[in-house]
C-alpha cells in the first residue's frame, strides 16, 4: 500500500546567507545541498531537512511547521543557550503534546513538540 514518507517544507527568507546562519548556529542544522545562484538551499538535522529559498514578495511571518522530536527538554536548552529566538517557552497542550516556539529571523516559527506520556500526564 502507498505511503507518505515524509515532509520537507520551504521557508522563505529575506537573505539566504543569514538563514542559512541561523540555522546552522543557533538551531544545529547543516548545509545538505546549496544550488547555485544562492536563491535555495536544503539544511537538515536528524534527519529533518527544512528547504530555504529567497521570498521575494512572499510573507514568512505567517508560516510555521511542526517538528516531531523526543528530547524536547535538551533541544529547548541547546536552543536557549545558541540564542535562538524562542517565541515560547515549554508549554503542555490540550491535544497530548508539549511543545515550544521558535521563530528565525524572518519570522518562521518552528514548533518544537514532543507527546506527553500517559504516565507524567
Amino acid at each position: 500500500m502507498p505511503r507518505l514518507e515524509r515532509i520537507a517544507p520551504e521557508l522563505p527568507s529575506a537573505n539566504l546567507d543569514s538563514a542559512i546562519s541561523y540555522y546552522e548556529k543557533k538551531l544545529g542544522f547543516e548545509v545538505a545541498l546549496r544550488f547555485p545562484g544562492n536563491e535555495y538551499a536544503i539544511v537538515e538535522r536528524d534527519g529533518v531537512a527544512i528547504h530555504l529559498f529567497v521570498a521575494g514578495s512572499l510573507k514568512p511571518d505567517s508560516i510555521g511547521i511542526h517538528i516531531f522530536t523526543s528530547g524536547l527538554d535538551q533541544f529547548f536548552r541547546e536552543f536557549e543557550t545558541s540564542g535562538a529566538i524562542i517565541s515560547q517557552k515549554i508549554e503542555r497542550k490540550p491535544w497530548g503534546n508539549r511543545e515550544f516556539r521558535v521563530r528565525d529571523e524572518f519570522g518562521n516559527e518552528l514548533k518544537f513538540t514532543e507527546p506527553i506520556e500517559e504516565d507524567a500526564a
